[in-house]
């Protein structure tokens, strides 16, 4: 364990509150410090939720360790659930209560409450929120699942959606994707959870023919329990993507039997129209770089090369519960994938490999803004405008048109931005001419002043200033004169690394210590034959 600023996910008792948040008549006891009270903040400030989460925190404070902390936990069960009647109760503690080892599922069960209790060992030292947030739904399923019934063969088919919770990246609007898309198909859905789902709902779970598990960091250990339990077998494609979409209507269409053609020319898909056109040229071959968590980070990086025609060149996950798929997938496309919880050690990576553009996580936005490299975010973690009012979804067709517009305009604005800064010096894009359409008779009166680097306000310059070189570590001890790395800058964004790669790589063949403007324009000429 060690400290931090930034962290991609937070404790398990956070995966727990998303969980016991997502549901219906659930309740959750938190023995916890009074400071670790702040997790509610991220369900009414960042997801901006009407209500806050169903949760009772015992908020012991550093005088009540000397006392009896576990009397304290066992009032605050008693009160929860005489004020919130729940059906069904969760119990735990939070990392810092952890080494305090009051025991709060043995407390909770010798209060003989008449409802379920489901006590939860979140393991807080040696794991994080997806895995609370797994290993919660698996114990609510587990303490609900009722004995197995016989399908009738001759009935509609129905699915039980699995993985959706408070707080997900986008899961409001991938479900009501997935949802459509199965309506079209004709396939029932039996139970949704955990989102929406109370415990009595759960119990129905073995009435479904088969499961969509649509996020596996969260739903993939229910799903082998109910395979186990029930016989169910499991929809395994995430539909993220075009690709992917299509793959997962013909899953589905196999395990229920029915048509998947009517489904899968779908008219409102627009992103391969565009793959067509010759438009699409100018992105063939753009370096992407992707991390994030494992089911967004995979899907990404298959939307990029297969459907977009991008140069993948680097690929990681903080995922470490899915590390080898990442792995397997980084190795296939001829890389190496990067496996870390640790944003410094991407930011170097990024530094490094020059991309052109970034898909990832609210950190990786920081990065790549620093580096000046266009950014789309892709996975959690994120901030408040990742959780749109607007329908937004990431799955299904529609989903995959909103990635579309998402990856590509960055690219597109940032063509915009560097012509914009190849002609500043022109008359009409002085910050004192007015628009040209209305002519020379009105003009610009104010402008936003400069902002001095020590000052705290965020306010943008008035002009338009060019975008910032990522400064990648030399392959030797070179040194770019202050005229070459001017030159540098008027060259193009999405084509300016590469420039300084092949720069950089003929003067180091050549021996130079110091890359001149001249050098500039030999290491053009030689590349250009």
């Amino acid at each position: 364990m060690k400290l931090t600023v930034w962290t991609y996910e937070g404790p398990p008792h956070v995966g727990a509150m998303r969980v016991a948040t997502a549901m219906k008549g659930v309740h959750l006891v938190l023995h916890a410090p009074q400071g670790d009270t702040y997790a509610d903040l991220l369900f009414t400030m960042i997801e901006r939720r009407q209500q806050r989460p169903p949760v009772t925190f015992t908020t012991f404070q550093a005088r009540d360790l000397g006392s009896d902390t576990a009397e304290l936990l066992k009032t605050s069960i008693r009160e929860a659930y005489e004020r919130f009647q729940p059906e069904l109760l969760l119990v735990g503690a939070s990392c810092t209560a952890e080494l305090i080892q009051d025991d709060p599922g043995g407390i909770a069960r010798a209060l003989k409450l008449p409802v379920p209790v489901v006590p939860l060992e979140l393991s807080a030292y040696q794991h994080q929120e997806n895995w609370g947030a797994a290993e919660t739904f698996y114990q609510i399923v587990r303490a609900c699942a009722a004995p197995a019934i016989e399908r009738p063969a001759d009935r509609k088919k129905t699915c039980n959606i699995l993985g959706p919770t408070a707080l997900g990246f986008r899961h409001r609007d991938d479900l009501v994707e997935i949802e459509r898309l199965l309506g079209r198909l004709g396939v029932g859905i039996n139970v949704i959870a955990p989102l929406g789902a109370s415990p009595a709902d759960l119990a129905r779970l073995g009435h479904a023919d088969f499961n969509v598990v649509l996020y596996p960091e969260l739903a993939d250990s229910t799903a082998r329990f109910l395979a186990k339990a029930y016989q169910q077998p499991t929809v395994s494609t995430v539909p993220i993507g075009v690709g992917a979409t299509r793959d997962f209507v013909r899953e589905v269409a196999r395990l229920s039997g029915v048509d998947p053609e009517p489904v899968l020319a779908d008219p409102t898909l627009r992103a391969p129209w565009y793959s067509r056109s010759i438009d699409s040229t100018y992105l063939t071959g753009k370096r992407v770089y992707i991390f994030g968590d494992a089911t967004h980070a995979l899907a990404a990086a298959r939307i990029a090369k297969e459907e977009l025609g991008f140069d993948v060149v680097g690929l990681g996950t903080y995922s470490r519960e899915r590390a080898r798929e990442v792995r397997a997938a980084a190795t296939a496309l001829g890389l190496e994938a990067l496996i870390t919880s640790d944003h410094l050690e991407v930011e170097q990576q990024v530094q490094a490999l020059h991309p052109e553009l970034v898909l990832g996580t609210q950190m990786e936005r920081h990065i790549a803004k620093r580096f000046g490299v266009p950014c789309a975010v892709i996975s959690a973690p994120v901030h408040v405008q990742d959780y749109p009012s607007r329908y937004s979804p990431q799955m299904g067709f529609e989903g995959a048109n909103v990635l579309f517009d998402t990856w590509v305009h960055p690219l597109m604005m940032g063509l915009e931005e560097h012509l914009l800064t190849m002609f500043r010096d022109d008359f009409e894009f002085q910050d004192g001419a007015g628009p040209s359409h209305l002519g020379h008779s009105i003009s610009r009166t104010t402008s936003t002043p400069e902002v001095p680097v020590a000052a705290a306000s965020p306010a943008p310059p008035a002009e338009v200033a060019p975008l910032p070189t990522p400064s990648a570590p030399a392959p030797s001890a070179l040194t770019w004169a202050p005229e070459a790395e001017q030159e540098l800058k008027k060259i193009p964004f999405f084509v300016r690394g590469k420039a300084r790669r092949n720069t950089e790589r003929y003067a180091a063949e050549r021996s130079l210590a110091l890359i001149t403007l001249e050098t500039l324009y030999d290491a053009k000429a030689h590349f250009s034959r």
